[in-house]
């Protein structure tokens, strides 16, 4: 009944937009969240209000086109109702274009849609966020630090891997690009901004050029000329861009722009928006899909002790992995950069040190897939030819590296990699990349997504830096938008005053329980173990609960406990029975900067016949690698509830199991 009473009110308002007042106002089904259009002044301005508190203010939106001005000049309009499970919407038509509006329970959005036939060209996009001077934001800038003369087109070339500034809207440095998501707190409300669906279309940047309270967005403007470069030749590095940013023909509809609403941070780790916007699948086929974990030879340097042969890029090294990755149950080995000879940017040319058949061979009768490293220039050579060359020998996929921008070309060859590895059943995982924005359910095999500041940063930035922090942030801002790949697994811990970067021995910020409550609070359907298996074989009880631990969910759920920058916890089911009954769950608790205790309750709905727990030992303030293990009887659970202290930086898991 309350469904049919929002959508009747949303008709009414859609029906006086149309008849008098210029204007249109879309009600979510829980008569929470209100998306508002606006074009009585002739121009186009968007706004947004949740429970009557204003979310975002009046805010200016256009399409600047070589053939006119989406936004300008405007009278009458057609306006439609429309609704989904989740949502009311509107579709204001304008003739050559429309704007569709959302409103979720969780938050809102729009989108531009072209109507015209025929080829144009999009010079601009005018997408305001307009707040106030003095809101707090969580904002990533761009990884690159310019100068007080410089513009913006050094910065649209960036890896999207950077800490989060806290900062006031007002405050935020001019000069620099911030890239998504952000959060914004206003008027007592936390907002996620981002955007969904982006195809042959370049991803949106966020500044604030006037020092007031606008974000404002910017796009890289298409490439014109692209010379291979960059790290070892396998980039392509834009030497100049046209004076617009997309090139388009006939209708299409634009990507979503993005606010989701929540009264609380768990709320925006909970939301889907993204997910919930994006195009359906276009895999008819999706059974051969498959997540799983991933031994990795990068982070560790190929970090092999106590073995009979030389350690390095060759065979007998990746045997190893692949014998380790099968006794544990791994499903996959990677083998990253330096497979292929350096500096060719040839897939088709690998080292004498490798022989890449005898490998997949050699892993296949071991139940363990071989997934490939590659250079972004090497691998756009010709993707349809690689992909159908490794397929037929046995490979399961790409990890495809430095892609580095988020132009319209680079988004098109982000999409055009996922529909020819779908073809040849194989998974990509993106790094060097921009944030999810859906591909990954229009296209499941696009499994996993970097854009984060990862683990890898600890082989070589200072104690200096606070990747404590940054690990407890990131599941409300950036883990929001969707799979991310941080690679995790440490075997080196030790808290920030004890840490110190090392390239071959490489260390973690933070305890071992901490690394190991990664594995349940992100979400990386193809997850990293990045250590060496020298370093998870001498600690077997560990490995082996962390090699079956689930890389996807039956469903997540992060607790109202958790708070921004200081604290994540959630529950993961992973099993349920034929009847629909839970029957395997974890909760995880990943600790920031200050000493925590926190009280750890079993939902009292569920039967429970084990429990088993890893908690931080008792010196793991001072040594980060101290943890304790055991299984609890059920009757020392006391009544459902027990008390877990972590030091800064530390963490847990419990597992739960019910027949």
């Amino acid at each position: 009944m309350r469904r049919f009473i929002t959508i009747v009110l949303m008709l009414l308002t859609v029906g006086y937009a149309y008849g008098k007042g210029r204007c249109v106002d879309v009600i979510s089904l829980n008569g929470a969240n209100i998306v508002s259009l606006d074009w009585r002044t002739g121009e186009l301005y968007w706004s947004a209000k949740s429970n009557g508190v204003e979310v975002v203010a009046p805010s200016r939106l256009a399409m600047i086109t070589d053939r006119d001005v989406w936004g300008d000049r405007l009278r009458r309009a057609k306006v439609n109702a429309i609704s989904g499970d989740l949502y009311s919407g509107a579709l204001v038509d304008f003739g050559d274009f429309c704007v569709e509006l959302r409103a979720y329970d969780e938050g809102v959005a729009y989108r531009f849609i072209s109507q015209v036939k025929g080829e144009y060209k999009v010079i601009d996009e005018i997408a305001e966020f307009s707040f106030a001077g003095d809101d707090m934001a969580y904002i990533p800038y761009v990884n690159f630090r310019p100068d007080a003369t410089s513009d913006y087109a050094t910065q649209y070339e960036t890896s999207f891997e950077n800490i989060y500034t806290y900062t006031a809207i007002a405050e935020i440095d001019w000069r620099r690009l911030i890239f998504a998501p952000v959060v914004v707190e206003r008027n007592g409300l936390k907002l996620w901004i981002s955007e969904a669906n982006l195809e042959d279309y370049p991803g949106m940047f966020f500044s604030n050029r006037n020092g007031d309270g606008l974000l404002d967005t910017e796009f890289a403007p298409r490439p014109k000329e692209v010379e291979q470069g960059g790290h070892n030749m396998l980039q392509g590095m834009v030497k100049s861009r046209h004076d617009y940013i997309a090139e388009c023909e006939g209708e299409r509809a634009f990507p979503w722009r993005i606010v989701a609403i929540g009264e609380s941070d768990e709320e925006l780790a909970n939301q889907r928006l993204v997910w919930q916007l994006s195009d359906e699948c276009r895999v008819e086929d999706t059974s051969w899909i498959k997540p799983g974990k991933v031994a990795w030879e990068w982070w560790n340097d190929w970090g092999l002790e106590g073995v009979d042969f030389e350690v390095g890029i060759n065979n007998a090294t990746y045997k190893y992995y692949i014998d380790f990755a099968s006794r544990y149950g791994i499903e996959y080995v990677i083998l990253d950069e330096g497979w292929a000879v350096n500096l060719e940017a040839d897939l088709m040319q690998v080292v004498p040190e490798i022989d890449v058949k005898e490998l997949v061979d050699y892993a296949a009768e071991r139940n363990v897939g071989i997934i490939l490293w590659a250079g972004y220039w090497a691998l756009n050579r010709d993707i349809e030819g690689l992909c159908k060359h490794y397929a037929e020998m046995g490979i399961k996929g790409w990890k495809v590296d430095f892609l580095d921008r988020d132009d319209q070309e680079m988004v098109e060859f982000v999409y055009d990699l996922a529909e020819i590895a779908a073809k040849y059943k194989l998974l990509v995982d993106y790094h060097g990349v921009y944030k999810p924005t859906g591909l990954n359910k229009t296209y499941p095999n696009a499994i996993n997504f970097e854009g984060v500041h990862g683990l890898e940063t600890m082989k070589w930035l200072g104690a200096e830096h606070d990747q404590i922090t940054y690990d407890v942030t990131l599941p409300f801002i950036r883990g929001a938008a969707g799979p991310m790949d941080y690679t995790q697994g440490a075997m080196r811990n030790a808290p920030r005053d004890r840490y110190s970067p090392n390239y071959s021995r490489p260390m973690s910020q933070g305890t071992r329980c901490h690394q190991l409550a990664m594995y349940i609070i992100y979400d990386a359907p193809l997850t990293m173990l990045c250590d060496s298996p020298t370093n998870y074989e001498k600690e077997p009880e560990f490995t082996e609960f962390l090699a079956q631990i689930p890389t996807v969910w039956h469903s997540k759920d992060f607790f109202s406990s958790s708070v921004i920058g200081e604290y994540v916890e959630a529950m993961a089911v992973s099993k349920v029975d034929d009847r629909g009954c839970v029957c395997e769950w974890y909760i995880a608790g990943l600790n920031g900067n200050q000493e925590r205790t926190v009280t750890v309750s079993m939902p009292i709905e569920y039967m429970v016949d084990s429990i088993e727990v890893f908690v931080d030992g008792d010196n793991a303030a001072v040594d980060g690698c101290d943890y304790k293990h055991y299984v609890m009887p059920i009757e020392e659970f006391g009544e459902c509830a027990v008390d877990i202290t972590m030091p800064m930086g530390g963490g847990f898991v419990i597992k739960y199991t019910s027949r």
